[in-house]
């Protein structure tokens, strides 16, 4: 599976950065998520050291924004900090040669959905015209979530992606507990079909009747499923967030290579 790239949720501090993406390129992954979780770690400088290295080994690099988000806070103060955090983080991402910024759009708090939805989008069309005005590239990507009440079903996802040309994260472990146990491969790609490349999230994860409790190791018979579902004819990352990500990244690998035979 050419078409594949897989790699961690995780580059670890600046300073070791360099020789991390060495050590990644060595065991055979093509991708890297940065996780800036709760802050934006990575100055202009170092990210275009590190980029530079990323390219030359063929590590496709993405960023996973703050959780900070709330495109749908109660207060504008809230979302024009929000708005600030994904613009920087597209700056960043810029210097990287990043591909994705991931982010999750916000919380459904006393509103509708509907309404929720509106003000998400509203943020996102803002963003975008601001990320062309300052010739950011990589793209948006908000996250399918995995707790009931948090923006972010495939549904509400898929339909930014419509309106607002943004890319997207299809997270399918948020997915399965979303739904509270269903993959939904087959309707997801679909809601998808027109992204040309796809970025993926995948791990094992823990949920009950809320969805989403925790990650935890990604089994041999989950990779067999998602790669069973994927379509062939994409560019594709996956990105694997679970306590053991770099062992899951590889068994990913291993089981790729043996679906090929």
């Amino acid at each position: 599976m050419e078409n594949i790239k897989f790699g961690p949720a995780g580059l670890g501090p600046v300073e070791s950065a360099i020789k991390t993406l060495e050590e990644y390129h060595k065991v055979g992954f093509r991708a890297c998520e940065i996780s800036f979780t709760y802050n934006i770690y990575i100055k202009e400088k170092d990210a275009k050291i590190i980029g530079k290295k990323a390219k030359e080994l063929g590590i496709q690099l993405s960023i996973h924004a703050p959780y900070f988000i709330n495109f749908n806070s109660k207060t504008k103060e809230k979302q024009e900090n929000s708005k600030k955090r994904i613009l920087n983080c597209l700056e960043i991402g810029t210097f990287l040669g990043a591909k994705y910024v991931v982010f999750h759009p916000g919380f459904y708090g006393k509103d509708s959905k509907e309404k929720t939805y509106e003000n998400i989008r509203k943020n996102i069309l803002e963003l975008q015209e601001i990320k062309k005005e300052k010739k950011y590239t990589p793209k948006l990507a908000p996250e399918t979530m995995g707790k009931i009440n948090v923006f972010g079903s495939i549904e509400e996802i898929s339909q930014l992606v419509h309106d607002t040309k943004c890319s997207a994260c299809i997270d399918f472990a948020h997915i399965l507990a979303r739904s509270g146990g269903d993959y939904r491969f087959e309707e997801t790609l679909d809601k998808f079909k027109d992204l040309t490349d796809l970025h993926i999230h995948f791990s094992g994860i823990i949920y009950g009747d809320k969805g989403e409790r925790k990650h935890k190791k990604t089994l041999k018979e989950e990779w067999e499923k998602l790669l069973k579902a994927l379509p062939k004819n994409k560019e594709i990352s996956i990105v694997n967030e679970s306590p053991e990500m770099i062992e899951d990244s590889l068994e990913g690998i291993k089981v790729s290579r043996k679906s090929k035979k």
